[in-house]
């Protein structure tokens, strides 16, 4: 059966080049296009999509508002496509807390050509979408997903920042740190691992995919919850037992060595993976830097970022975890790296915590 989207946007040039978009697609079917929540609603009644593309502002009732009263009704991936996007705004921002699987950032101006030129992205993510668990998504605690915006871009490696590791492997040491890299559904399942988390744990590095309006405020919100210290990455940030560092949305987070302790740096550069910060670019840097002296997990997400990198890791000597698809929202980044061979164990979001928490024992002891 073909993914039915529902498209909600009283733009009737947004709504003509979407579906010209998503009917070229066999797998796709376009069952309606509402200029208003108002008139999407009478289309449900009749047929419930499989995924929704809403607008915010829009007449009669706004987009949010809708967004709250499908995942009140029946719950279904929701692809947020509005000019207010990319402002890190309360509305944004409630979208994603209100359980958006995604955000698209909408020109005001060239609308046909952004659409176009970002057609295979758009496609990519209604596909992801349709594959979402909903019931992961909304049983974590309110935080925001991961917007995904598509950009026509070239998919560039992480060689773009970093060179790849050597052959030879990093010498074991006692301090030992994790190393994160999650996507959609991954704050709510970050906020469920690191709240779990005592202050006795290994320090953590962390790349979750949002843009940067959100992760400062979300390492914040992170840190009132936590027994450890949350905190969004600075260049120089040492990673410490107890802490854990978010990356910077729009940078790249690296670890580097300094003699016998770690710390970040934050970087610039090119979307590597069609990602900044890109999870390759970070499990990259913990190889060359760490080898076994780190851990690495790749959770919930959409795409292929971060399995190359896990494997890099895994090579170099790291222990490496998959979040298994039964926990995932999306199954889309943990798949890519089991394909690749570069994880050692795959295990539920349920028992990450305490995995994290028996680095630190072994370090203790070593």
């Amino acid at each position: 059966m073909p993914i039915q989207v529902l498209i909600v946007d009283d733009s009737a040039v947004m709504r003509q080049v979407m579906t010209e978009i998503l009917g070229k697609h066999s797998d796709i079917q376009v069952m309606g296009a509402a200029p208003d929540p108002i008139f999407a609603m009478e289309r449900m009644k009749v047929q419930w999509p499989d995924v929704v593309i809403l607008d915010v502002e829009m007449p009669r009732m706004d987009g949010v508002s809708f967004l709250q009263k499908i995942m009140a009704t029946r719950p279904v991936p929701v692809i947020i496509c509005s000019t207010l996007a990319g402002r890190g705004t309360d509305v944004s921002y409630n979208a994603l807390a209100a359980g958006a699987f995604a955000i698209v950032e909408k020109p005001k101006l060239g609308l046909k050509d952004f659409l176009k030129g970002s057609a295979s992205d758009l496609v990519s993510i209604v596909r992801a979408a349709s594959g979402a668990r909903m019931d992961r998504m909304l049983a974590q605690p309110s935080t925001p997903n991961s917007p995904s915006p598509p950009e026509a871009r070239p998919k560039l490696s992480a060689d773009e920042m970093i060179p790849a590791p050597s052959a030879s492997r990093t010498a074991r040491m006692t301090e030992r740190f994790v190393a994160i890299g999650c996507s959609t559904g991954g704050t709510q399942a970050l906020e469920l691992v690191l709240t779990a988390l005592p202050r006795t744990s290994p320090g953590i590095v962390v790349v979750q995919h949002m843009p940067e309006q959100f992760t400062k405020g979300f390492a914040q919100r992170l840190n009132k919850l936590c027994q450890v210290e949350v905190k969004e990455a600075e260049t120089g940030d040492r990673v410490l037992p107890g802490r854990a560092i978010i990356a910077q949305g729009g940078k790249h987070l690296l670890v580097e060595r300094s003699g016998a302790q770690y710390r970040v740096e934050v970087k610039d550069g090119p979307l590597v993976s069609r990602h900044k910060p890109s999870v390759d670019v970070l499990f990259r840097s913990v190889a060359k830097s760490a080898g076994p002296n780190a851990t690495g997990f790749i959770m919930t997400g959409m795409g292929d970022d971060g399995a190359r990198g896990l494997r890099e890791m895994h090579d170099a000597g790291s222990t490496t975890y998959a979040q298994d698809e039964a926990s995932c929202v999306v199954f889309g980044m943990p798949k890519e790296a089991i394909k690749l061979g570069g994880v050692d164990h795959v295990v539920p979001l349920s028992r990450i915590p305490s995995l994290i928490e028996a680095i630190y024992a072994r370090e203790l002891h070593a």
